[in-house]
């Protein structure tokens, strides 16, 4: 084999996909990116050009054209024309390196026999990932960018195709929830709420998860086993059965927790007797009750997780510590904390975007309410569940709920991200 392969010239002769392959003595390779470039040609021709124009017009002519259709059909081939783009770029870094490494008097894989065996020895790894990654485009990346496309258009109760036309707006609904005063006043509001309510009902959970797995660690504890069955019971009951249970136990005037909890713990505590909490009549005591009950439904999960990890912690390092006159409080925050959060750092920051998207508890405990703070949102309304009304109600505005979506992704991707760094959640002990 010629070891005096030029590079450059491998890279310029890949300007046609194939051919740098060709030229470095891979026919078999060139002769397949050559096919493919050939049918990505016809196929965008006949189909992707049409298509992409359409996404850029959005119809032209009422009753005909639906715009929605157009723009969900033009993201799908706009993923393909991307996905060949990256392999041209692929075929352009595969030539180049191919006639390095030739340059170098390093041996490569020419004829089809060797490829196939060099790929199942090097890169059989990738091929089994292929498929997860064409599922995830798919699955996840695709209706991402459709709800990415549609936060840049007017697609509301005005403009539903095809009796009407959607049109690229730019940023006019993301201007808009700071602009108009009604959706202001509303996303601060259910921002706000949001934030608190994920912060404090997950802290809630962790704290209590920790401390029963604490407890029932204890090696003076008896009955563990009824003491596991009873804490898994929240777990083991379907959510949604649950929250309904608890929707009707908070019933303002016939619900168990005023009629019989209350008056129980007058006895103890005096100033409760005859007291009647609006437990769903007033946004604040119905936020209590929301995170008192995701505190009973989430904790359940950080018991098993954490009972599992203090099981593993060697008993060596608390007698150590019992040695050298370390108290209760002194072995958990020098030991046990640091275990729990060096396992389960990644499981425990989940819990916190779980909550900030958790719209199940907020639509069967109350539908978002009692009242409305405007912009279509319940007092006590997260940003999901915002988003549900945005899209249900009487005069849906699926443009402006888009960009909500978006808002939302971004702040719950930034915090994850920062938080998994700051507690190096994935670090790799070999890296």
């Amino acid at each position: 084999m010629n070891n005096q392969q030029d590079p450059r010239r491998a890279l310029l002769l890949s300007l046609i996909p194939g051919l740098g392959q060709i030229y470095n003595k891979q026919k078999a390779k060139g002769y397949l990116f050559l096919a493919l470039t050939l049918l990505f040609i016809l196929y965008f021709i006949t189909t992707a050009s049409f298509e992409l124009s359409n996404l850029i017009s959005l119809g032209s002519v009422r009753g005909r054209d639906n715009s929605l259709f157009m723009l969900i059909r033009g993201a799908f081939h706009l993923i393909i024309v991307t996905v060949y783009l990256v392999f041209y770029l692929f075929n352009l870094h595969d030539a180049r390196t191919i006639a390095k490494r030739i340059q170098n008097g390093i041996p490569v894989a020419t004829t089809l026999k060797s490829m196939v065996k060099n790929i199942y020895e090097n890169g059989f790894p990738y091929l089994l990932i292929v498929p997860s990654y064409v599922a995830m485009t798919f699955a996840i990346i695709f209706p991402v960018i459709v709800t990415l496309m549609i936060a840049f258009t007017n697609y509301d109760f005005k403009h539903l195709p095809p009796n009407r036309l959607l049109d690229w707006v730019g940023f006019s609904n993301f201007s808009n929830i700071w602009s108009l005063s009604t959706f202001r006043s509303a996303f601060g509001s259910v921002l706000s709420w949001t934030i608190i309510w994920a912060l404090a009902s997950s802290t809630l959970q962790i704290v209590i998860g920790i401390f029963t797995a604490i407890i029932a660690n204890q090696p003076f504890i008896k009955g563990k086993r009824i003491f596991g069955v009873i804490f898994l019971l929240p777990w083991a009951v379907p959510a949604f059965i649950t929250i309904l249970t608890f929707s009707n136990m908070f019933n303002d005037s016939v619900g168990a927790i005023n009629t019989q909890v209350l008056p129980l713990l007058s006895k103890i505590l005096p100033f409760l007797d005859g007291v009647l909490i609006p437990w769903k009549t007033d946004p604040t005591w119905t936020k209590v009750a929301l995170i008192m009950m995701q505190g009973w439904l989430g904790f359940p999960y950080i018991y098993v997780l954490t009972l599992g990890i203090l099981q593993s912690i060697p008993n060596d390092l608390y007698e150590a510590a019992y040695i050298d006159g370390a108290n209760g409080w002194q072995k958990f925050r020098n030991i046990t904390l640091p275990m729990i959060l060096a396992v389960a750092a990644p499981t425990l920051i989940s819990q916190y975007t779980f909550n900030f998207n958790n719209f199940s508890i907020m639509y069967l405990f109350n539908a978002g309410g009692p009242g409305s703070v405007g912009g279509g949102a319940g007092s006590t309304d997260i940003l999901i569940s915002w988003i549900y009304r945005l899209t249900t109600g009487t005069a849906p505005q699926y443009s402006m709920a888009a960009a909500v979506t978006l808002i939302i992704s971004l702040i719950v991707i930034s915090i994850s991200m920062v938080a998994f760094k700051k507690l190096h959640a994935f670090d790799m002990e070999d890296v």
